[in-house]
């Protein structure tokens, strides 16, 4: 018939490697997370003894791991909504036709190509408390001396604006796509009708925008928990006193430095659950408020 594959078994065979893809690098890894996250390793390669729910008791009943959920929450919910405002501005800026706007959008997509531990490096640098030539601006223009090492608050800031940094490449390609597919009609329309630009951006633009909007609010927020580690390992290493410890650096921490391999699983199902329930409350509610046609 016609529509079909000549060979039955091309579809699978065409699909097989995705699926092997996902099995091998996150369908097993994570049943042997699942696993360890019942047992108190040796660090010395001795027998294992499982212990149950144990690991998981000691995290829910501990401060400090609550204290990296906090930050975590914190963290996420600053750079995903930072990061999204910034980019669909500079995308709206970037839509415009100016001579040279090319070069312009070409420019604005390098961040993206930097891995997270080279963006934390470059801010690092930019604010290093004695030598960066940003905080160097700061002492000429206010008189203050900013130490990031030192203060908490302006150690987080300053990760939420690198890690920010880091996706908005990201996020203009797919606003500046979502844009480009609006038709022109209705933004005339608008006009002719009396509209003014906030109403129409708010009326039109932004609501036919949703799609997209939710598609990155997903894929920002995956970020902010999954793909921050190199960030923070350069820049804050979790300092000053845990105050930017988030969830993915203290797995880390406990797997790789204290060597409680088992305890470390237990935070990373944890981690997983999390997410996962947050990506399902995301659907849940803002997906409903997508806007397809």
């Amino acid at each position: 018939m016609e529509g079909r594959f000549p060979n039955r078994w091309l579809p699978y065979v065409l699909v097989l490697p995705s699926v092997a893809i996902v099995v091998v690098f996150l369908l097993v890894p994570s049943g042997q997370a699942l696993y360890l996250s019942l047992f108190e390793l040796s660090p010395f390669g001795g027998r294992a003894n499982f212990i149950g729910l144990g690991n998981f008791q000691e995290l829910l009943g501990s401060k400090e791991y609550r204290h990296s959920v906090q930050v975590s929450l914190l963290f996420a919910g600053a750079v995903v909504l930072s990061g999204m405002v910034v980019s669909l501005g500079i995308a709206v800026l970037a839509n415009q036709r100016i001579p040279g706007i090319t070069i312009y959008r070409t420019a604005l997509l390098w961040p993206y190509a930097l891995s997270p531990a080279v963006a934390g490096t470059v801010w690092a640098m930019l604010f290093d408390p004695s030598t960066g030539f940003m905080t160097f601006l700061i002492r000429m223009t206010t008189g203050l001396s900013p130490n990031w090492m030192m203060d908490g608050a302006y150690a987080m800031t300053l990760a939420v604006a690198a890690a920010a940094w880091k996706m908005l490449g990201f996020n203009i390609v797919f606003f500046l796509a979502g844009l480009q597919g609006i038709p022109g009609e209705l933004l005339e329309a608008a006009h002719v009708d009396g509209a003014s630009l906030r109403q129409s951006f708010l009326r039109i633009t932004f609501p036919l925008l949703s799609p997209m909007t939710f598609f990155l609010l997903v894929m920002n927020s995956l970020y902010a928990f999954f793909e921050v580690f190199g960030l923070i390992d350069v820049m804050t290493q979790g300092g000053p006193a845990r105050a930017t410890d988030l969830l993915i650096y203290k797995l880390y921490r406990d797997g790789f430095v204290s060597i409680r391999w088992g305890f470390a699983s237990a935070q990373s199902v944890l981690l997983f659950v999390m997410v996962g329930l947050l990506t399902l409350l995301q659907f849940r509610y803002a997906g409903r408020r997508v806007f397809y046609s």
